[in-house]
């Protein structure tokens, strides 16, 4: 029988979850998508991941989270691309109280790393490897020999006058109608800073653009490997599915 297991990731753009299959890295149900508030503070976003909990008869089961800001212990420390509320707020304890259910909670970019440990391409990958998802913000899960180090926000790194949110998220490319062209010499930039400073075996794209990665491949002149997520966008989800069931399985 599978592990079945519900994952909701909360994104700057859209907060989604389905059923997942945390033996297989597959979904089991139609993925439920709303979109996010702009400044969505916690209690929103747990009001609306709770609408994806009713849809799909999940009530008063355990759920993995992920959200796009730095996790300890359940609690959100950073809030780059949401609300300031989000800082110190006890996301975890919060939900799973209006849940009334068992909820783990991890970073989203950490959570799509797991999915892609365990089923994509960050499998069999030794020294240092690099998944960063691109979307509102830039997120990052760095693995050293296939193990995670938590909450790496390499998007904040510098660059140019700014930080690289500023230039190779998707929200930059599509706030300013720039070209696949312009917009991937911005994105090889980036990696070619992660490039310079961590000298990673492989970095793999994922968020929404890592669907379109043949749009802008050809800009990409790093001399690492640079590949798109093979669970594509849903390995948030699936990450997040994935951190419950671990938790759970610790436990029997």
């Amino acid at each position: 029988m599978a592990a079945r297991m519900l994952g909701i990731d909360i994104g700057g753009t859209g907060i989604k979850g389905a059923i997942v299959d945390t033996d297989k890295g597959i979904l089991l149900s139609d993925r439920i998508k709303y979109p996010t508030p702009k400044n969505v503070t916690p209690i929103n976003a747990i009001n609306i991941a709770m609408k994806i909990v009713k849809d799909l008869e999940w009530e008063g089961k355990p759920i993995g989270l992920g959200c796009p800001a730095v996790v300890r212990e359940g609690v959100t420390m950073s809030a780059t691309n949401i609300d300031k509320s989000w800082i110190g707020f006890p996301v975890e304890r919060s939900f799973s109280e209006i849940a009334e259910a068992d909820v783990s909670l991890l970073n989203d970019a950490d959570a799509a790393g797991l999915a892609e440990l365990s089923f994509g391409e960050v499998k069999d990958v030794f020294g240092v490897c690099i998944l960063i998802t691109l979307g509102t913000g830039i997120g990052s899960a760095t693995f050293i020999d296939g193990v995670l180090v938590p909450n790496t926000e390499l998007g904040m790194l510098k660059m140019r006058d700014g930080i690289a949110e500023d230039y190779a998220t998707n929200r930059v490319r599509e706030e300013l109608d720039l070209s696949w062209k312009v917009w991937g010499g911005y994105l090889n930039d980036y990696l070619k800073h992660l490039e310079v400073l961590f000298s990673p075996n492989k970095i793999i794209i994922s968020g929404g653009v890592c669907k379109k990665f043949v749009k802008y491949e050809q800009y990409l002149s790093t001399e690492l490997e640079v590949v798109p997520a093979k669970l594509l966008n849903n390995a948030g989800i699936i990450g997040a599915a994935m951190g419950m069931q671990r938790r759970l399985d610790k436990f029997i």
